[in-house]
């Protein structure tokens, strides 16, 4: 009876997902993020803010009344919380570039003789990195420097080794990054309070976790399965499964979010975890956080 209810409310919850708004393929990495936030900084649609509206309030949980039962449900066979765990994307969910990264292509560029405009940069930047990938079948592999200097000179036209390196440079440091949500900090204290225990799921080099310390958030996570190290790249289960590993939790005890359908969502539901989609079903983490049953 109960595994009945549990199918189609699970049934239910997929088709509502289904019709959220969908996002365009990760680009992975740190030299350049997804395509959106090449071409400008963007903010939720109107749609979006509407669909989880009344989460602040304590309200239907963002798709309405399916997910709130669904919501419900979890908290009836686990208790006050209803997730162990909390797996975070990186780029496009946790942080995002601080400009345009088309724009630092061509302001870091133009002494080293780049000449193409920020349209003609993201116009061969998204070119080059449809192509197959040749050297390896994983883009981030230890540091990612050929992959990216293959990047980096399809798109600008320029293959000078020192312009390359003050790109990835850049890259690395606080100034090329902020935080998608400023209350972030607050919200990942409450969860480590509560016990819910948290980790980083990226498809990105070895940057990271020095990223992660110039943006003095580092000590915000209990893991991080970064796919250079794991040597598996969302949507491949096995880069949640290790984050799983890490934190000492069964996949079905844990949840992800991210902001690509593809990578995110229906890698972390191959792998056995519950996802939301960050953008549509969750705007903050202060949503996510209610979801779960935490208090900030």
């Amino acid at each position: 009876m109960a595994s009945s209810r549990s199918s189609r409310l699970a049934t239910t919850l997929l088709s509502s997902i289904s019709r959220g708004s969908g996002r365009t393929a990760r680009t992975g990495g740190a030299l350049l993020s997804r395509r959106r936030m090449i071409s400008s900084a963007s903010s939720s649609s109107s749609a979006a803010a509407a669909v989880v509206a009344d989460d602040e309030s304590g309200g239907i949980y963002g798709l309405g009344g399916a997910l709130k039962e669904y919501v419900d449900y979890r908290r009836s066979l686990y208790g006050e919380f209803t997730h162990k765990a909390l797996l975070v994307d990186a780029v496009g969910t946790l942080l995002v570039p601080a400009q345009p990264t088309a724009q630092i292509y061509k302001n870091i560029g133009e002494k080293y003789g780049v000449e193409y405009s920020e349209a003609e940069i993201l116009t061969r930047y998204r070119r080059a990195y449809q192509k197959p990938w040749g050297q390896s079948h994983l883009r981030y592999v230890n540091d990612a420097r050929p992959f990216w200097q293959y990047i980096v000179s399809a798109s600008t036209g320029c293959s000078n080794s020192q312009y390359f390196e003050e790109l990835y440079d850049y890259f690395t440091t606080e100034q090329a990054w902020k935080l998608c949500d400023p209350e972030a900090e607050k919200v990942f204290k409450a969860f480590k309070d509560a016990g819910v225990k948290v980790a980083i799921v990226s498809n990105f080099d070895t940057r990271l976790r020095p990223l992660l310390r110039a943006l003095r958030c580092e000590d915000w996570f209990d893991a991080v399965a970064v796919s250079a190290e794991v040597e598996a790249e969302k949507p491949n289960p096995t880069i949640f499964l290790k984050a799983c590993e890490l934190l000492g939790v069964n996949p079905e005890d844990a949840v992800h979010v991210g902001d690509d359908r593809r990578n995110d969502l229906w890698g972390a539901r191959d792998a056995g975890c519950d996802a939301w989609l960050w953008g549509s079903e969750v705007t903050s983490f202060k949503q996510v956080a209610q979801r779960i049953g935490v208090k900030v």
